[in-house]
Parts: C-alpha cells; sequence; structure tokens
C-alpha cells in the first residue's frame, strides 16, 4: 500500500483519536489507562516538542500514525522515543515498519543521534517484529513490566537503534 506521511494537523485529530482509542482500550501496547478519555489520550499523544506524523492511503483514509518526541530533557534530548498505531483496516501490510523507518529518517534530519523505545510489550509479537526489521535492538527485558488485561504481568523490552551511521 502506498502512503503518503504527512506532519499531523489539529483537524486531524478526530481521525487520530479514532484510531487510538481500540489501541488504547485493547491495553495491550500502551501504558496508558483503558479508560483513558480523549483529552488524556491528547496529552500523552501529543507533545509540544514532538513531531506527530499520520500516514494515509491514496484513498485519503487514515491508515496510522505516530509520534517522535526527544525521549528525555536536557543533556539526553539527542535520543528520540516514538510511538505507533496503524489503523485496524490497514494492519498486516508492513505499515508499521515503513513508519518506524521514516520516522528514523525524520529522527536524523530533526538532530537525534538515537532511538530508544521504553516499553515494548514482549508478547506484542509484531510489533517486536516489525521493530526488529526496521533495525532496532533489544537492549534489554523487563521482567513483567506490563500488565496485559488477559495475561497478566508479561515482560517488556527496551529497545534502541543507533541512528548516526
Amino acid at each position: 500500500m502506498r502512503l503518503v506521511i504527512e506532519q499531523q494537523t489539529p483537524a486531524d485529530w478526530p481521525e487520530v483519536w479514532a484510531a487510538l482509542a481500540p489501541a488504547f482500550r485493547d491495553g495491550r501496547s500502551y501504558p496508558v489507562p483503558r479508560d483513558v478519555d480523549e483529552a488524556g489520550a491528547r496529552a500523552y499523544w501529543i507533545k509540544p516538542d514532538g513531531f506527530n506524523a499520520v500516514a494515509r492511503a491514496p484513498d485519503g483514509t487514515l491508515a496510522a500514525v505516530y509520534y517522535l518526541r526527544p525521549d528525555q530533557g536536557g543533556p539526553g534530548d539527542h535520543v528520540c522515543n516514538a510511538g505507533y498505531v496503524v489503523a485496524p483496516a490497514a494492519r498486516g501490510r508492513g505499515i508499521a515498519t515503513r513508519l518506524c523507518l521514516e520516522s528514523q529518517e525524520r529522527a536524523r534530519a530533526m538532530g537525534f543521534r538515537a532511538m530508544k523505545f521504553n516499553l515494548v510489550v514482549a508478547s506484542n509479537e509484531a510489533a517486536v517484529r516489525a521493530w526488529r526489521r526496521a533495525g532496532m535492538s533489544i537492549l534489554a527485558t523487563v521482567p513483567g513490566a506490563f500488565r496485559d488485561p488477559e495475561r497478566g504481568y508479561v515482560d517488556a523490552h527496551i529497545m534502541f537503534k543507533n541512528l548516526i551511521e
């Protein structure tokens, strides 16, 4: 599927929220309360020092979204963090990997030297595969760091990629 990836605008928010809500409600990938309201989701997803993107199919349908922002402040602000959500209808097409790679290019252009994911739920095998395909490595696994609504306490990975080649 060809994608058009653009910076998210305020007008995109209703569609972004429609994509985020099922992922947040599912409770298997993001560390937000499953009953997070729209305002809470917006505060989590959009940060003043970050970049937010929407990826659209050729017909204009929202296929996925991502955020990119510093992982830490001050002397750690050269390492970025990112989060991705693929709309349910667009899953299984390699979009997550493509967005991760695109966001790495954008991160380099923004001056970031590395990308770090702090909480990749180990039982979210599709995400782990996607991030590995995009060159991310598992630095560590934190036992029981995520509470899955059905599986209980599951491991979470810290993943990393150096963006300076």
